[in-house]
């Protein structure tokens, strides 16, 4: 069976104990050296089956021709210039298609950040500007960010929250109505009209953050009746409703975005990850009143929106309507279905748990012999699918849940050659214990 432990990749990892946080984790012990599509391979030189995509960034897959034009012609004319200061086209490019495709009812406008976290933070200022108000309803096991703010709202503690005290902002916590928890929309619904009765009145609640896909949370989904219910609750209380799409924006659910599903329009959507196709790129777009709730001056950053990242994203842009991704995602979703349909019947299948997702954002989980959540498996599982070439991605409340996270635009042989390696591993992951 192959070695992680080859040479380069060592030296890398004695650099990395060295010189990076110790606060930084990571997954794999895999130094990518090249990529193409859904396929990377080491320092080494050892090729891996991408199932990871940046943590959903990759949607297109790893330098997509499209993508590479639009980066390599902005790359011709200049870098960076900070839009606040002095504008251009790019930026404006972005948030031209960003008005014309965000679910948003009536005018949208738009602005750009370096990051999803950073979006959320001026989505929350924005709430409060429009609404006057400074409390925030999010939902357990939503994943938000990493900054101080964005942390407030994530609803998990270890290991983003330990040891940090006290966070910034009021934000209170209620339960993600989802099949996979346990918890009915009319449970979730009580605990929102809980907190209006015993904790804080409506009209101290500048917003409620919801996931309607939760990433971080394991792929659960909330009902369409549920983003209903909740868009009424802000209508009847004058609450902005934001839906967090970092994870789920930009076709992963078979939908440009996953509350288009439930035909509900957010009064500001935030996005990221696939959206600028592998370079750092994020925006937030909402209703026009609220969008321009500050001040001009109010919001902006040296960096956001920078032209290169601009340039990526319109290609992006570009593909996801060439190329049908939205068709795609929809197949590729029934084909992992398929697969992991296919997996409970091999020996050793019984240690796979139930399907989650949407279109393509699909996740399965390990399961131990009683149906209880089994960590240690899918420890194993990723340890051993590395081993094989096949780099994969857990999440989930009890870190039991694999989220399927290849690019969109992966052939379909990959997408057989992926689950012929989790095959052939099911008796290894059995005997686990």
């Amino acid at each position: 069976m192959p070695r992680d432990d080859i040479a380069v990749s060592s030296s890398l990892a004695s650099r990395q104990k060295q010189s990076v946080s110790a606060g930084i984790r990571t997954l794999h012990p895999v130094y990518i050296d090249r990529g193409e599509n859904a396929v990377v391979w080491d320092c080494d030189g050892k090729r891996y089956l991408d199932f990871v995509g940046g943590i959903g960034v990759l949607t297109l897959g790893h330098r997509h021709p499209v993508v590479m034009a639009k980066v390599a012609a902005q790359l011709e004319r200049f870098t960076h210039s900070c839009f606040n200061a002095l504008p251009h086209e790019p930026y404006i490019a972005v948030t031209d298609w960003l008005a014309d495709h965000c679910p948003i009812e009536g005018p949208a406008k738009s602005m750009l950040t370096n990051s999803g976290a950073e979006a959320v933070e001026n989505a929350l200022k924005l709430a409060r500007a429009f609404t006057g108000r400074s409390s925030v309803i999010a939902f357990d096991g939503g994943f938000h960010g990493r900054t101080l703010a964005t942390l407030s709202l994530t609803g998990k503690v270890a290991p983003y929250k330990a040891g940090l005290g006290v966070l910034p902002g009021n934000v209170h916590h209620v339960p993600y109505p989802c099949r996979e928890a346990d918890i009915s929309d009319a449970d979730a619904l009580a605990a929102i009209a809980r907190i209006f009765k015993v904790v804080a009145e409506p009209q101290s609640i500048a917003a409620v953050v919801i996931e309607p896909v939760q990433g971080e949370g394991g792929f659960r989904a909330c009902s369409s009746a549920f983003l209903q219910s909740l868009r009424h609750l802000c209508d009847q209380h004058g609450m902005i409703l934001i839906a967090d799409e970092i994870q789920s924006g930009f076709a992963r659910t078979g939908k440009l975005f996953a509350i288009e599903h439930a035909g509900v329009c957010p009064d500001i959507v935030v996005m990221g990850k696939g959206i600028g196709g592998g370079f750092p790129l994020a925006a937030l777009t909402g209703a026009q009143d609220v969008m321009s709730a500050m001040a001009p001056g109010g919001l902006g950053g040296t960096y956001s929106g920078n032209p290169v990242a601009c340039a990526a994203a319109t290609g992006v842009f570009d593909v996801l309507e060439t190329e049908n991704i939205l068709s795609r995602a929809n197949q590729l979703g029934q084909r992992y279905v398929d697969h992991v349909e296919k997996l409970r019947l091999l020996p050793g299948g019984h240690v796979i748990g139930g399907v989650r997702g949407i279109g393509a954002m699909r996740a399965f989980e390990l399961v131990n012999d009683d149906g209880a959540p089994s960590p240690k498996r899918l420890q194993t599982l990723l340890q051993l699918a590395r081993q094989n070439g096949l780099l994969l991605m857990p999440s989930g409340e009890y870190a039991n849940v694999v989220r399927l996270l290849a690019p969109l635009t992966i052939p379909f042989d990959q997408v057989d050659e992926a689950f012929e390696i989790i095959g052939r591993l099911l008796p290894a992951l059995a005997d686990v214990q």
